[in-house]
């Protein structure tokens, strides 16, 4: 008799453990299974940035074979160059010093269709750089074109570009990075709402990649206009956040 108690108590406790490991068990996967219900979202930021200062940049390159002769022609033409400069009003330039390089042969092989031959060139090449600094970054552009032009009419052909110079993205970033996490969670309040959840704590977050798109840049992924004046520039930050979601 008193075997077949222990027996009994023995299985009745046995049952007992069973099903409270159970309910642990589906207690733990539940709460396993809530934790790891994230949703991953991005959040974009953009904005305009625009220039603050220009330059248009006069090359003067020529070659020959004697260096004097050279370096005599390369003066002589940003000396030309410079009145002109001071003509039009642009007293505040820069020359730089010259560049003289020396290519240590008369020769090059070119192919003429039917076999290579030696093609005389010159054996030295120098340049000096022009430089107009300007604060009217809208007006470089057309400056640039203009002088180009005056200088073929004027026999006086040169490289003529022009570039600027941008705020520096650090001073700009964490705005950015701010307003792309708020439109993060944004995107991951909406769609907790809609799957009937709530948006919980952030499980890990980017830092945000910043990227550049304008007429010096090409963005594959841009999502909107990208600006067209060369002193404009758009900056975009992307945020990846995962959150919890939560019932």
């Amino acid at each position: 008799m008193n075997d077949k108690n222990s027996l009994l108590i023995l299985g009745a406790s046995i049952a007992i453990g069973l099903i409270v490991l159970g309910v642990c068990v589906n207690s733990g996967l539940k709460s396993f299974s809530n934790k790891e219900r994230v949703v991953t979202v991005k959040g974009l930021a953009e904005q305009n940035i625009k220039a603050t200062l220009a330059e248009v940049n006069i090359n003067v390159a020529l070659s020959g074979d004697v260096p004097q002769e050279l370096i005599a022609s390369v003066d002589n033409r940003v000396a030309k160059i410079s009145a002109y400069l001071k003509e039009k009003g642009y007293k505040d330039f820069s020359v730089s010093s010259l560049n003289l390089n020396d290519s240590k042969t008369y020769y090059t092989d070119q192919w003429n269709g039917k076999e290579y031959v030696k093609i005389k060139k010159d054996r030295y090449s120098g340049s000096k750089n022009i430089s107009i600094k300007m604060a009217d970054v809208e007006k470089v552009a057309y400056i640039s074109n203009s002088i180009n032009i005056d200088l073929i009419n004027a026999n006086l052909s040169s490289d003529v570009t022009s570039s600027y110079e941008f705020p520096e993205l650090n001073s700009i970033k964490p705005k950015l990075i701010e307003e792309s996490t708020k439109n993060a969670r944004i995107a991951g309040e909406q769609f907790a709402n809609d799957s009937r959840s709530k948006l919980g704590k952030i499980k890990t977050a980017s830092q945000g990649q910043i990227s550049i798109a304008g007429q010096y840049y090409y963005e594959e992924d841009a999502t909107s206009e990208v600006p067209k004046e060369p002193y404009l520039q758009k900056v975009r930050v992307v945020s990846t956040i995962v959150f919890f979601l939560e019932d």
